[in-house]
């Protein structure tokens, strides 16, 4: 009978409790942040999760990349709850898009949460057209809070008036639906909870004996997050621009060469991810030629003093953005400036040494003047440039007499007597 039994109990399902993926949003909303998320909601599909945790802390980001983020978690066939966390962390402008798109938002103590109206950069908008764009937005976030069952009168004041709200606001206004200190109570309080799904499906959430995972990204996602920092993505691009100069201007370095060229590519790579102004790539462009421009005319320092100046304008507008996702004025000034000294450095240098005269081969020898050390009728030898050469002369020429060399032909130097 034994033996009969323990097939019986192998068989069995082994209890297993329910599969939590918890994605963390802790930065600037951008294209990088949509793959990342996409990633994470397909693993959660993969492994048959039973809840999905997106925990936020951001400043805001891209309007259009947290469109895509919404449309993403509400299309999820897997259950997603936003969470705002840990404490003293906020979920402001785009991160507020992203709570409440959540089946359930929730907030950790000492959180906050709102100031989601829309800043258009680059450009001065008329009235009009600035309360299109903020009845867009207000109408995004009232149609995110009533799919959801929230205040959607007071949600759209955080578009109308920037209004911004603690946990202890936003829980009492009916914004949010919890307040957990931490992810074990925000499972505890979430099992057996009924929600409403956006295709108006209704789901209880079973969280018995929650297991929950963290979302990994990739390493080309770790990379691309963090370079995609408009002020590393400056640095990175700035940084490679001069390793590439530097090449140019004495071959064969290779060190600077290669350097540069990684790091030229790597900015670049994520700036092509970020909203670009073509008026601060303009001025990017301009402040270098005015670098070259210093160095090849006396300007008394005019033309770099404006190089430099440009430099630091066209990086405060090269990304346009929300104003924590453009280039800071510490990162311009501590980067545009010394790239503006050392790039005129560098420039006067070379141009110094092509005005120079050459000192070897053929042109070196021209010009150069020596003594006959024996008589030249019309050929024999000269001392010159420290050597001994063949030389010939159309006019005779006495031993010991000063000469100067014309041309240098094969191993034979054409001289002429010195006056």
């Amino acid at each position: 009978m034994r033996w009969l039994i323990l097939p019986v109990l192998l068989s069995l399902p082994m209890a297993q409790g329910a599969q939590v993926l918890r994605v963390d949003v802790d930065s600037i909303v951008h294209p990088i942040t949509v793959e990342i998320l996409t990633r994470a909601l397909d693993q959660a599909v993969a492994r048959k999760a039973d809840l999905v945790v997106i925990r936020l802390n951001t400043p805001g980001g891209l309007m259009d990349a947290s469109r895509e983020l919404v449309e993403k978690m509400m299309s999820s066939p897997i259950p997603v709850v936003t969470y705002v966390a840990p404490g003293g962390a906020r979920a402001a402008s785009a991160g507020f898009f992203l709570l409440l798109a959540g089946d359930v938002a929730a907030m950790a103590p000492g959180t906050r949460t709102g100031a989601a109206s829309p800043v258009v950069l680059g450009r001065e908008l008329d009235p009009v057209m600035r309360r299109k764009i903020e009845s867009d937005a207000g109408a995004w976030m009232r149609s995110l809070a009533e799919q959801h069952g929230r205040n959607a009168a007071l949600a759209e004041k955080a578009v109308s008036e920037a209004k911004s709200f603690t946990d202890q606001e936003a829980i009492s206004a009916g914004l949010v639906d919890l307040i957990a200190k931490d992810e074990a109570d925000l499972l505890r309080q979430l099992d057996g909870r009924a929600i409403k799904r956006p295709d108006g499906t209704r789901r209880t959430l079973d969280l018995k004996s929650p297991i929950l995972a963290v979302y990994e990204p990739s390493l080309r996602e770790s990379v691309l997050k963090a370079i995609s920092d408009p002020n590393i993505a400056f640095i990175l691009l700035i940084a490679g621009a001069l390793g590439l100069y530097v090449e140019f201007s004495a071959p064969g370095l290779i060190i600077p060469g290669v350097l540069g060229g990684i790091l030229s590519l790597l900015g670049l790579t994520a700036l092509s991810l970020l909203p670009i102004n073509w008026l601060g790539a303009a001025l990017i462009l301009l402040a270098l030629t005015l670098f070259v421009l210093e160095a090849k005319f006396t300007s008394h320092g005019v033309l770099g003093a404006g190089g430099a100046v440009a430099m630091v304008m066209g990086a405060m507008m090269l990304v346009d953005g929300p104003p924590d996702f453009r280039i800071h004025l510490a990162t311009a000034l501590g980067v545009g400036l010394p790239f503006a000294a050392i790039s005129v450095f560098l420039t006067t240098l070379v141009i110094r040494t092509r005005r120079n005269k050459v000192e070897t081969g053929s042109g070196g020898m021209v010009g150069e003047v020596g003594v006959a050390r024996t008589a030249l009728n019309p050929s024999g030898k000269i001392f010159v440039h420290g050597e001994y050469w063949n030389a010939t002369c159309s006019t005779p020429v006495e031993e010991g007499a000063r000469v100067r060399v014309r041309a240098l032909e094969g191993l034979s130097l054409h001289v002429e007597p010195v006056d």
